[in-house]
């Protein structure tokens, strides 16, 4: 394990909507760099990096073109230098996006192999052998090439699927896992990986990391292995860099070799219990009852959740770190459907859990979820990518260009929450996220891997307690008090709302947080 792990709180930017210092209505690399210094005074030493590489945007950017090329549009390669540099030199680490899975239809590994004669790249993708061979449930594209076959497709069809083999084979155009042509995939993955690590990158979140090879079962055995031969390598020749997983079962990734997995939304999971218990959030059309954890009005317990978290966090412990995140650039902003109160709840938990935290660009100050059109391939997922709302004034300080040249929309509110009305308020959501950083900060029990256990939990309640060695952390987001027996409670270091401890008693106000200081477990 990297020895800045442990300490490390991320913070996620999407590229493009972080900050625009060029005019053009597009957030880029020299932008991320003048704001390092506000990342770092929120608490955060790391940063993850949406993708930022050379594309035609149709998935917004998840569709590379050139993985050894910064677009042109965020910067040069040596801007992205210059950003790894200025974030070491402050102590911070930086991880891109690595997007395994696919290219662009456009990269010229592509463009190679959909020439009907066989060459170096012929199998880089996977073809059918004609153009009437369905390749079973697979989705895929036909009639747009020389080639004499059909294409897989990883998600959009912008994004042929790369070649890793498939676990079973049955047909004759389905590779093995060791064919030459697989390996040949891995090891220009790794030309890659080895390519950014050697300018100063410190690892990679991967996207959709699970989904490498076709026909894997039920645990994604053949992608786990792929991911274990890769973290070897890491650990002989780059053993301070990180593997950051969109895997969201850490049960499977931290043992397929990954640093941290991604808990991430997925109708129904622990995960979205918390703060996206209602439907709607595929699409962007928040309806129905709200019955997350932290919506003050509803009548959940923590309970649904921790029967999911429980064993992951204890078959886990020893392999590696769960990601905790306000939210990220493919679900809907916490805003959408929480008050700032109840978000201060809400981050709290998240902040005093163990695992790594991550915050995703404009949470810490509410930003809303928008309803705007779709940009770039994002459909609903565009709302969540509005431009950084820094203050008050043209485009809320995130460029200088006219509003109509934007890349998306801000936030047209008279209320629109920005860094520098939030950094006036003392009661702010933003000065909330900075004081529970500096507390993680001091208290070695809340670091990533500290001992963690459930001190009160039931069906019938909304009260949450949990121990991280000497301390008590306590939680209740509903609408009536709660209290719970803690007798070697000595102080109280941190509180939201109203707490009082006394004759081995805690009591939590409605929509309260508490963090206590009792004797080691």
């Amino acid at each position: 394990m990297p020895r800045w792990v442990n300490d490390a709180v991320f913070y996620e930017i999407y590229p493009a909507s972080f900050y625009d210092t060029d005019g053009d209505g597009i957030g880029d690399i020299n932008g991320i760099i003048q704001k390092l210094d506000y990342i770092q005074s929120l608490g955060c030493n790391a940063v993850w990096l949406n993708v930022c590489f050379d594309s035609p945007f149709k998935d917004g950017g998840y569709d590379i073109r050139d993985y050894k090329k910064v677009a042109p549009r965020y910067g040069t390669n040596a801007d992205l230098v210059r950003c790894f540099e200025e974030a070491h030199r402050r102590g911070m680490h930086l991880l891109l996006d690595l997007v395994p899975c696919h290219t662009s239809e456009e990269h010229p590994w592509f463009c190679e192999s959909r020439k009907p004669e066989r060459g170096e790249y012929s199998d880089r993708y996977i073809w059918t052998n004609h153009c009437f061979e369905r390749p079973g449930a697979l989705p895929c594209v036909g009639g747009e090439s020389d080639r004499n076959g059909l294409y897989v497709i990883s998600f959009f069809k912008s994004q042929p699927a790369l070649n890793y083999g498939f676990l079973h084979p049955d047909k004759p155009w389905q590779l093995p896992m060791d064919h030459p042509a697989c390996l040949a995939t891995r090891e220009a993955l790794w030309d890659v990986m080895r390519f950014w690590l050697d300018l100063g990158c410190d690892g990679f979140r991967v996207d959709m990391a699970r989904w490498l090879v076709h026909g894997d079962d039920e645990r994604f055995s053949g992608a786990a292995s792929i991911w274990r031969e890769f973290r070897a390598r890491l650990d002989k020749e780059y053993p301070e860099a990180a593997l950051m997983a969109e895997w969201g079962c850490p049960e499977q990734a931290l043992k397929a070799g990954f640093h941290f997995d991604l808990y991430i939304h997925r109708d129904g999971n622990a995960y979205s219990r918390l703060m996206r218990a209602f439907k709607g959030t595929m699409d962007g059309a928040p309806r129905g009852a709200d019955e997350s954890y932290f919506c003050r009005r509803a009548r959940t317990s923590i309970v649904p959740f921790l029967k999911e978290y429980l064993p992951q966090y204890e078959s886990t412990k020893e392999d590696g770190l769960i990601c905790w995140i306000t939210g990220n650039h493919d679900v809907m902003r916490p805003r959408g459907n929480l008050s700032p109160q109840e978000l201060k709840l809400a981050y709290a938990f998240l902040l005093t859990m163990p695992g790594v935290p991550q915050i995703y660009y404009g949470d810490e100050i509410g930003m809303r979820y928008l309803q705007v059109p779709t940009r770039e391939g994002g459909y609903y997922r565009s709302g969540s990518r509005t431009p950084m709302q820094w203050k008050n004034g043209v485009n809320l300080g995130f460029s200088v260009c006219s509003p109509e040249r934007l890349y998306l929309p801000v936030d047209g509110a008279p209320d629109a929450p920005t860094v520098a009305a939030e950094e006036a308020d003392p009661d702010s959501l933003l000065h909330t996220v900075r004081a529970l950083l500096a507390l993680r900060r001091r208290e070695p029990a809340l670091r990533a891997n500290a001992p963690f256990a459930v001190h009160f939990a039931r069906e019938d309640s909304r009260l949450f307690v949990w121990r991280r060695g000497a301390l008590y952390a306590a939680v209740n987001p509903g609408e009536g008090e709660c209290a719970f027996g803690a007798p070697d409670v000595r102080e109280t270091l941190f509180v939201i709302g109203a707490c009082t401890a006394e004759s081995g008693r805690v009591r939590l106000g409605p929509q309260s947080f508490a963090v206590l200081r009792g004797e080691d477990i």
